[in-house]
């Protein structure tokens, strides 16, 4: 570890979700960093860790995004309680809900008993989105528009780059600005929020609108944990309860420019020797496209870790 290298850290829970694996916009690395330096007794991931979407259209795994599935196979077998649970972009493994594939537990919904005492709904979010529940035409359209904004998005920041310009998120921008956006996030909270009363619990944590955010929504503690495709976040919860927002790319002080191009220095340099995964796991993650190739789907390369975590509000 060099000087420039965050604490490790430990958490009671992590919750990731929207990692996109197998499209060009997920930050494959910065996750990998990530997960290298924080550690937790349960990690929940929160659906489109693979884009079954987008590899249907085009097939696009460079070592990177398995190395992301053997890093979180290498979690739930050194201990870590890791549970799936699918989102829109990878509904092919919801066909498998309520089964275990190895050490990794496949749930379309689960209950989070928090340190505090509260009970969380953990669930994508998909299903109370309007867009995807009936015009799924219209949501594939969508994803196609995203994905063209956000290869724009990095042209647009290499030219204010060579400017001296900072980055400057076209997507975020659009998301916050935009009113028909701002009221499709803000019915989006609310529709999540009514579903918590609705199962008496007294949170709700989610993924799927890409926008990390905690707040309380009435009686109702409403937690989205983000993305790795327009930012680098993940939900932490501490020891007593407390939930959090972790940037990752302001604990590593980069730019999303630079996370898009895979890091620099020692983040995605260092790559864990992970044992032979589990391959009807990797099958399920790789989605109905079939398993990832033998050579990729087998060991991959790198260094054993130690537990860790690392806490910076977004």
């Amino acid at each position: 570890m060099t000087a420039s290298d965050p604490l490790p850290r430990y958490y009671k829970t992590i919750f990731v979700s929207d990692v996109h694996l197998g499209t060009r916009g997920c930050k494959a690395e910065m996750l990998l960093d990530f997960l290298k330096y924080n550690e937790s007794d349960t990690l929940y991931l929160v659906g489109d860790i693979v884009d079954g979407w987008r590899l249907k259209k085009h097939w696009h795994w460079p070592q990177p995004h398995n190395d992301v599935v053997q890093k979180l196979l290498r979690k739930a077998r050194k201990g870590t309680r890791v549970i799936f649970v699918p989102g829109n972009h990878d509904e092919f493994a919801r066909d498998y809900c309520d089964a275990d594939f190895g050490e990794v537990e496949l749930r379309r919904e689960v209950i989070h008993e928090g340190a505090d005492g509260r009970r969380y709904l953990v669930i994508h979010g998909d299903e109370f989105d309007g867009v995807v529940l009936y015009a799924r035409w219209l949501a594939v359209l969508g994803d196609w528009a995203y994905v063209t904004v956000l290869e724009l998005n990095h042209w647009f920041n290499l030219a204010r780059r060579r400017l001296g310009l900072p980055y400057w998120s076209v997507s975020q921008y659009l998301k916050h600005k935009v009113k028909n956006a701002v009221q499709y996030i803000t019915k989006f909270e609310e529709s999540m929020a009514d579903l918590a009363r609705k199962r008496g619990v007294d949170g709700v944590i989610c993924g799927h609108i890409h926008h990390a955010e905690i707040r309380q929504l009435g009686d109702i503690v409403y937690c989205n944990d983000g993305d790795w495709v327009e930012s680098c976040t993940a939900m932490v919860e501490h020891e007593d309860g407390r939930m959090e927002i972790i940037d990752w790319t302001k604990v590593r002080d980069v730019s999303m420019l630079e996370a898009y191009r895979g890091g620099s220095g020692p983040i995605g340099d260092e790559a864990d020797p992970e044992e032979p995964a589990s391959k009807e796991m990797t099958n399920v993650m790789a989605g109905t496209l079939g398993s990832v190739s033998e050579s990729s789907a087998a060991t991959t390369s790198g260094k054993n870790e130690r537990t860790p975590e690392s806490s910076l509000s977004a």
